[in-house]
């Protein structure tokens, strides 16, 4: 039976206290030695492990797990949303890191009553992302690497936030998907990072984290600034979509923008990359008034 704590009452003592960290389900998860099998339930947390100095102890990830380009040559063990449990069995891990918000709660209790060690990474601020990759390497063993890399994304953010402190603000559309015309509030990560580069997310107060919306809605609101990603890291077809409304500002000062999109819709170290980009643009719309 692998090691864990999780469900356990051996005391905290029982084990090495850098090889302890509290998950952002406030669970407290100590393992006996520094995880060596590793596996990754989302993308993000893919990138989250080698961020952290560990990629090398992952033995497998989920689909679409495609950076760093090592990521690509593991394993899969299915899907984020669909695990393959046998794959994951078999793999051995000691230690399983999850996405609660979108692994299917089930198949990650079956893990856990298997007896595998289970972690949860759900950074929801800047600060959640760099405090992550941290734990990730107290328990990988890996704290050196694991505290350079979250001391310079807590630094670059910490830049941007006094570089555009003052920055006028620029009303922006913030789109995650084309069809159904998708968006975000004000809790997303997206959305603070718009808010981190001066500029005021026109849906900040939608109820849902991820929301549809109407076109009409975004043509009555008619932001100066529209922002996307696309079907993929170099496709903005979704922006080219926008030219016929010209009726719109965005339209009118050529204020489409592309970002691409794994660098804004992942928790990781690399949404610094994507809001230093965004930053760029909308001081390219500043310029265009």
């Amino acid at each position: 039976m692998l090691a864990t704590l999780l469900g356990s009452t051996a005391p905290l003592w029982a084990f090495e206290q850098t090889f302890c960290a509290t998950d952002d389900q406030q669970l407290n998860l100590c393992l006996p030695a520094p995880a060596q099998r590793i596996i990754a339930l989302s993308p993000g947390i893919t990138e989250q492990v080698f961020a952290a100095g560990a990629g090398g102890k992952l033995v497998a990830a989920v689909s679409f797990s495609d950076y760093p380009e090592e990521a690509r040559e593991l394993p899969r063990v299915g899907g984020y949303n669909r695990f393959d449990l046998e794959a994951i069995v078999a793999l051995k891990p000691d230690l399983l890191i999850a996405w609660s918000e979108g692994n299917p709660a089930e198949q990650l209790s079956q893990l856990k009553a298997l007896g595998l060690p289970v972690y949860h990474s759900d950074p929801d601020s800047f600060d959640d992302i760099a405090s992550a990759i941290e734990r990730i390497g107290k328990l990988a063993g890996t704290a050196d690497a694991a505290n350079t890399a979250a001391a310079h994304f807590r630094q670059g953010i910490a830049e941007l936030a006094q570089r555009y402190a003052d920055a006028p603000k620029v009303r922006v559309f913030q789109q995650i998907w084309n069809n159904p015309l998708m968006t975000v509030n004000s809790d997303h990560m997206i959305s603070k990072a718009t808010e981190l580069c001066g500029g005021e997310n026109i849906f900040a107060d939608l109820g849902k984290l991820s929301a549809r919306i109407d076109l009409e809605a975004v043509l009555a609101a008619n932001p100066e600034a529209i922002i996307a990603g696309g079907m993929g890291e170099e496709n903005r077809d979704w922006l080219d979509a926008w030219e016929r409304f010209d009726g719109l500002t965005a339209v009118q000062r050529n204020n489409l923008f592309f970002v691409p999109p794994s660098t804004l819709q992942r928790p990781t170290p690399r949404l610094l990359d994507g809001a230093r980009l965004m930053c760029q643009h909308l001081e390219t719309a500043r310029a265009r008034r």
